[in-house]
């Protein structure tokens, strides 16, 4: 699908209340596989691949978030979608988080899953950075989707990987008091040993009126890999509730 200047891998699929999946940073869609195959049944879902992802080409520059943000605006504009039900993992999320703070009419509600406001949520006690590679899916099941999918070739998963790093270390740069501004209905859902803090995820729910909270038990940053099934029913249970 032609999205502003480049062409864009998109799945369209179900009937029912509009679902749209967002894919997390290094992911394809087959990362949010299991969430797409739930919601189905009962709603009509729309799920798109980022440049550099999945079966999307890559553009030349950096990744940042505003470009994610307009890229997402503009494959709602391209399906006819006012709104939709957004699902979000890790940088997806953030990319929701943005939708419901700056386009608030394009959000009927909002899963954040692994979201976080700014670099910090990386930080170890000591106020140093660890692990920042972890808001990949699993990287060795995630490159071989890329190898896979991707039309710049395998050689190419190198250059993908850096400018997420930069973009990771250096973004997003969210104020927990704008969340305030926030009308949706908001689920925040993270790992209980998820490279996101559980602390931040509460801190993130706390800012969103009315929003609710899920820390998975036994789950990392990967916990829509470890536990599908359970993430799914959680989904598909919210967002239904939330188009009632």
């Amino acid at each position: 699908m032609r999205i502003g200047d480049g062409d864009l891998y998109s799945e369209i699929a179900g009937q029912g209340e509009p679902v749209l999946l967002l894919h997390g940073g290094f992911c394809s869609l087959e990362s949010l596989r299991a969430q797409s195959d739930a919601l189905v049944p009962d709603h009509r879902v729309y799920a798109f691949e980022r440049p550099g992802h999945g079966r999307s080409a890559d553009i030349d520059g950096e990744y940042d978030y505003p470009r994610m943000v307009a890229d997402t605006l503009a494959y709602l504009d391209a399906v006819g979608l006012e709104s939709a039900h957004i699902v979000g993992y890790s940088d997806g999320a953030i990319i929701g988080l943005f939708l419901a703070l700056d386009h608030p009419e394009r959000v009927r509600s909002l899963t954040a899953i692994s979201a976080n406001l700014d670099p910090s949520a990386f930080e170890d006690g000591a106020g140093s950075l660890q692990k920042v590679e972890e808001p990949t899916e699993k990287p060795d099941v995630e490159r071989m989707h890329y190898e896979r999918l991707s039309p710049d070739g395998p050689g190419h998963v190198d250059v993908v990987l850096e400018r997420l790093f930069r973009l990771w270390l250096k973004e997003p740069h969210i104020d927990p008091a704008d969340l305030a501004r926030i009308t949706a209905p908001v689920l925040v859902m993270s790992g209980d040993r998820d490279t996101i803090r559980p602390g931040h995820s509460l801190l993130i729910a706390s800012s969103i009126p009315g929003a609710q909270l899920c820390v998975v038990p036994g789950t990392t940053h990967h916990l829509v890999a470890e536990r599908p099934e359970l993430i799914s029913a959680l989904v598909r249970d919210f967002v239904t509730a939330a188009a009632r």
